[in-house]
């Protein structure tokens, strides 16, 4: 594949498309609406498979995004771009799987190839994306959208290319990276590319702190602002919203509904308010979109970034039915829950089974704008899948991820009903039968040695190699 897709002619390109405004659908989606649709795309912070009532859990409450799946459509088999923070996010962003995308980690070790100190401590080096890196928000600004952000990035330290708004974002508010997202009262977040300080609060890391702002609440205040100042009669928005909640820094002002529940421990109080948090301030989203009138012209994604920290198996088991949880290459770490919601146009109370990732937001995103995607990405439109129409291509193709972390590098790929796990570059190949063994339970790689020699070739034929984190495949 070319990796050298040069950023500038691409969104000259684009721009020349634009003479095709007012909008006259070519794919599915214009087909079904006519028009182009804003579009919302919410991503919580280490919530589980398991953690949402129409995936089985019984004790969170999450009444708004349950109301999203009943009205909407629920997917079973959606994956995160990898499972940690930072390379899905990358993942989601470019199109690009980690085994083609930038950011591959955390945090990476080399130096050189624009990486720089974290200015949120915690050792390790950031590589931020690049300039000539095209990220969704490229996409959909060249179509005409105004695009904002709200919450955690992770893809750029002050001052580099990787900032928001230098990838696309024309309003920004938020933490630059994870190592500051941890505590929930920052002393200061990015408005655009000037610190916002927050009185009252002094940045701490201890847990169930009270200060004054908790940060969680500006992000969702500037969605609905967003929201507000680019509905009805405006240009259509791309509102990207990734909240830091559940993430495992236990802050939180309230501990409402749970105040009740002494069998649970303090932590597991917690977690489950910032979800029942982040469900309410989904569902004012969605009240202000049928408020002004835009809820139909409008659809809505959520999901998590990758599995869940802590399984809580003695009250949640947020992993589910799932093996794992974050930073597993099993599938407790990588599947997540993914609903969509378009009133009008998506079936309602449907659930599908098809597989699709991260890399696939990006070109889906893009149809829907009517507009073409960067050449040369990993990820494919799904947008028939969001309308229940039929879309064979997505069993048969490849998904990818790679770990490259403390010396370990990992790699799983999902092929159909197949799952291949490799825990070291010299380990053998793991292979599981998700049709029949969610859990990834009965390693059967003996018995379909064919299989088996497929994934190993893709392990090495299917990525490139990476400067900033390189790995031992590329000797």
């Amino acid at each position: 594949m070319n990796r050298c897709w040069d950023r500038r002619d691409f969104l000259k390109t684009v721009g020349a498309g634009m003479a095709a405004l007012p909008f006259v659908g070519m794919g599915p989606a214009g087909a079904v609406e006519g028009r182009r649709p804003n579009i919302i795309f919410i991503m919580v912070d280490d919530m589980g498979y398991g953690d949402l009532g129409v995936y089985g859990q019984e004790h969170i409450q999450m009444p708004r995004v349950d109301q999203m799946a009943r009205e909407g459509i629920r997917y079973t088999d959606c994956y995160a771009g990898h499972t940690v923070c930072a390379p899905c996010r990358s993942v989601l962003m470019t199109g690009l799987h980690t085994g083609h995308t930038t950011v591959r980690g955390n945090a990476s070790n080399v130096e050189g190839h624009g990486a720089v100190e974290c200015t949120g401590g915690g050792g390790g080096l950031r590589v931020p994306l690049r300039e000539d890196d095209v990220t969704v928000a490229d996409v959909l600004k060249e179509a005409g959208y105004v695009t904002g952000i709200t919450g955690k990035w992770g893809l750029g330290e002050p001052g580099t290319p990787g900032v928001p708004n230098k990838q696309g974002f024309d309003e920004w508010l938020g933490l630059l990276n994870q190592r500051r997202a941890h505590s929930y009262y920052p002393e200061y977040i990015w408005e655009n590319q000037e610190k916002l300080h927050l009185e009252g609060n002094t940045g701490t890391r201890e847990d169930f702190a009270t200060e004054e702002v908790y940060v969680h609440d500006l992000f969702t205040d500037f969605a609905l602002d967003f929201i507000e100042r680019h509905g009805p009669g405006q240009d259509p928005f791309f509102l990207y919203v990734p909240y830091t909640v559940p993430h495992d820094r236990w802050q939180i002002p309230e501990l409402e509904p749970y105040t009740e529940d002494t069998d649970w421990s303090d932590e597991e109080k917690v977690y489950a308010s910032m979800l029942t948090r982040a469900d309410r301030d989904v569902g004012r989203m969605l009240d202000l979109l049928k408020e002004l009138g835009i809820d139909e012209d409008t659809i809505v994604f959520f999901c998590s970034d990758n599995g869940a920290q802590n399984r809580y198996e003695g009250v949640f088991d947020s992993s589910g039915p799932l093996r794992g949880m974050k930073r597993s290459m099993y599938d407790g770490g990588l599947r997540t829950v993914m609903v969509v919601w378009w009133p009008g146009v998506i079936e309602e109370d449907a659930v599908s089974h098809d597989i699709w990732y991260y890399a696939d937001v990006l070109p889906t995103l893009a149809e829907l704008a009517d507009v073409s995607p960067p050449e040369d990405i990993d990820g494919v439109s799904v947008v028939p899948s969001l309308l229940s129409q039929p879309q064979p291509e997505l069993e048969d193709r490849p998904l990818y991820w790679e770990f490259t972390h403390g010396g370990d590098f990992k790699q799983a790929a999902r092929r159909g009903k197949w799952k291949a796990v490799r825990q070291a570059h010299d380990a053998p190949i793991e292979l599981y039968d998700l049709s029949e063994d969610i859990g990834e339970e009965n390693d059967i790689a003996e018995d379909h040695p064919i299989i088996v020699d497929w994934f190993e070739r893709y392990f090495v034929e299917g990525r490139t190699p990476s400067p900033s984190w390189p790995s031992p495949l590329d000797t």
